[in-house]
């Protein structure tokens, strides 16, 4: 006789909040794109050869190796959450909604596959650094590299919101100057203290300023660690409620 195990009613089996097979393929779609490696992967090795590997001292050579790991990390993880855009466009996302994947699921399965794609930019800078004369104590390259890591995801939420807001055709070439504009008040191109005290305060309401000042103080024991922090958190609730709500009134359009 066979005894037939049933789940008592109204429980349900619970489902896994990342979905391994979905973040494979999404990191494997990213990487392929040659515009993404363009923008990720040689936009910012061209900058480190033209502005870091030029500075007189290995301090200033580890300064602008953090400056374009940070860079290059946060272009990686808007190209992530940005490539959003492709997908409701091919009709993907209608598809996936088809499913049973989640919400909660489709979003954190974005956010670890901008974690996982913006490590590479980091390390890329990293050895970079290491074999054209930057100079840093041990914990600088390894706390700066992990804060420029983790600081991208920021830009991960930002991505998925203009994802949601503009069309898949010219997504990336809208955001990369806008990256670009981000980088430049946040200090990443130039350092903060060669701006005017105006625009010092201006760059410190920027997205790119806290991250920046965060992967950069590990090396200079300089900025305001605290006032970082604050503008990392705040972006951060900005970007992801402006991703949730445009999320909603994209669904609401099926």
């Amino acid at each position: 006789m066979t005894t037939t195990l049933q789940r008592p009613a109204g429980t349900e089996v619970p489902r896994a909040v990342l979905n391994p097979t979905y973040l494979r393929l999404d990191v494997r779609r990213v990487l392929r794109n040659r515009r993404t490696v363009v923008f990720t992967l040689v936009m910012p090795v061209a900058f480190y050869f033209a502005f870091g590997v030029s500075q007189e001292t290995g301090a200033d050579r580890a300064y602008a190796m953090l400056s374009f790991a940070v860079y290059g990390a946060m272009v990686a993880a808007t190209s992530v959450g940005a490539s959003v855009a492709v997908e409701r466009a091919g009709g993907w996302s209608r598809q996936l909604r088809l499913t049973p994947l989640r919400p909660v699921t489709y979003v954190a399965t974005k956010v670890v596959a901008a974690a996982v794609v913006a490590v590479v930019p980091v390390a890329v800078q990293l050895l970079l650094g290491a074999v054209t004369g930057a100079r840093a104590p041990v914990r600088a390259w390894v706390v700066g590299g992990v804060l420029a890591w983790l600081g991208s995801l920021v830009f991960a939420a930002f991505g998925l919101a203009m994802g949601y807001l503009l069309p898949s055709e010219n997504t990336m070439q809208v955001l990369g100057p806008v990256l670009a504009l981000f980088a430049m008040l946040g200090g990443l191109f130039v350092p903060l203290d060669f701006f005017s005290p105006t625009l010092q305060t201006v760059a410190s309401f920027t997205p790119a300023y806290g991250v920046g000042v965060l992967a950069h103080h590990v090396l200079t024991g300089s900025g305001a660690v605290l006032g970082a922090v604050v503008n990392v958190v705040a972006w951060t609730v900005v970007f992801v409620a402006a991703s949730a709500l445009l999320f909603r009134r994209d669904t609401q359009r099926v």
